[in-house]
């Protein structure tokens, strides 16, 4: 008897197992696009055509006489040309024109097979070091943020830390972190991990990308010699059920939405100043080296990590990936804008009021990007839809600050191994620490 259940159980994990590799997603599409620009670099000159060849390949094999849909225009912009090519001899070229003035343009193309649509899309640059934001500096700006940091420095940090031993490993420790901020009995939540060897060691601030989810711990910057804190911007504890989670999230809706029209309350001057209440904590911990105050992170992250570098002059280097809210103010004067795209045409009959365009400008990316006195080490893609590199460069191309910039034109939303590890060394290197 003990034998049948022994063989039933094996067998309900084995089916368990195929059942679960079965519906894991393909890591590539049977049919794909090949889009490449005329120049290797992707970049143009103001008023100089830009060509795309296109190609299509099923199963790695280029296919011939395939009819593809096509549109282009500005980046983020409704099409100024649409139309219809057939594929000679495996690929086509396609002439996107050019663009005036600096900044991105897009094309578009769709195919379908055995009636499914595949889909993909290229982006180029033109004169993409002489792109200016649009939006402008408040004259109050300074004075507005330096009277929301003293407010939040009079309430009590009130930190509470407990080690989670189940989080841990060998080489180390991790801790549930809870930090007053913004008002009394508000909370900020994250984790810190921290090398077990004894030792002073440099500071990594790192803030979330988008979203209304729990964050998870990760050794990854403790294991690289840094002590981490990796925070959650609404207020929630991590450790709430997924199911909370989602009900909070519903109910959130688009939070950045909230109280827009309203400066002294909108949504995220809770989490700026939360980013300069983590560096509080990080700086006052015993084991901080007295020095290096670093931040980094990607989407919202890169952002927050670009606000942070802005408002705090502890911070000492900076890592930001497609930073967002860059540039918000962009979709009103007819080209793209940062995410959350809150003026993009889906919102902008009910959101484009002077109240809530003053109220974007003391948030926006590039104003803090203004203020940046620290190198910094900066990376995007060119085909990113979620945050456009047209916003990304308004923010990057204002700071004076020593930079580093590494553009990987084919990625999306989505950073490569390689440029991952070239932002950890060279942080390390603004620490003195040179691993290569």
């Amino acid at each position: 008897m003990k034998k049948f259940k022994l063989l039933l159980t094996s067998t309900l994990i084995a089916l368990v197992f195929v059942s679960t590799s079965q519906v894991r997603p393909a890591p590539l599409k049977m049919v794909q696009f090949l889009l490449s620009p005329d120049h290797s670099d992707w970049n143009y000159e103001l008023k100089e055509n830009a060509s795309i060849n296109v190609s299509i390949t099923k199963f790695g094999i280029v296919l011939n006489d395939v009819e593809i849909e096509y549109e282009f225009g500005p980046e983020m912009m409704p099409a100024e040309k649409k139309g219809v090519i057939k594929l000679k001899d495996g690929s086509a070229k396609i002439n996107i024109g050019t663009l005036k003035e600096p900044g991105f343009k897009q094309l578009i193309v769709k195919a379908t097979d055995n009636d499914t649509e595949y889909r993909d899309a290229i982006k180029v640059a033109f004169a993409p070091a002489q792109i200016e934001p649009t939006v402008k500096l408040p004259d109050d700006f300074d004075a507005y943020w330096k009277q929301a940091l003293e407010a939040n420095a009079k309430i009590p940090i009130d930190a509470i830390v407990t080690h989670k031993p189940e989080y841990s490993t060998s080489n180390v420790d991790v801790y549930l972190v809870s930090l007053q901020n913004y008002k009394i009995g508000k909370r900020l939540y994250g984790y810190l991990c921290k090398p077990k060897a004894e030792g002073k060691y440099p500071v990594l601030f790192h803030p979330p990308g988008a979203g209304v989810k729990n964050i998870v711990p990760s050794t990854y910057f403790a294991d690289m010699g840094f002590i981490s804190l990796t925070i959650e911007v609404h207020g929630l504890s991590p450790e709430i059920s997924k199911e909370d989670y989602t009900d909070i999230r519903n109910a959130f809706g688009d939070y950045w939405l909230d109280k827009l029209d309203d400066k002294a309350n909108y949504y995220y001057k809770s989490v700026y100043v939360g980013c300069v209440r983590s560096i509080d904590f990080l700086t006052g911990l015993p084991e901080f080296d007295g020095k290096n105050v670093l931040v980094k992170g990607g989407s919202q992250g890169g952002a927050l990590s670009i606000v942070t570098a802005g408002l705090d002059k502890r911070v000492s280097c900076l890592a930001a990936f497609y930073p967002a809210l860059c540039d918000i103010s962009g979709y009103l004067y007819g080209r793209a804008g940062g995410w959350p795209h809150m003026f993009q045409d889906k919102y902008q009959k009910i959101n484009a009021t002077p109240e809530k365009i003053n109220t974007a400008s003391y948030f926006d990316v590039v104003n803090f990007a203004r203020k940046i006195w620290v190198p910094g080490f900066y990376s995007f893609g060119y085909n990113d839809f979620t945050c456009p590199p047209t916003s990304v460069l308004s923010a990057i191309n204002v700071i004076t600050a020593p930079k580093k910039i590494v553009v990987t034109p084919i990625s999306g939303h989505w950073r490569f191994g390689d440029s991952d590890k070239k932002s950890n060394d060279w942080l390390l290197r603004q620490c003195g620490i040179d691993k290569e």
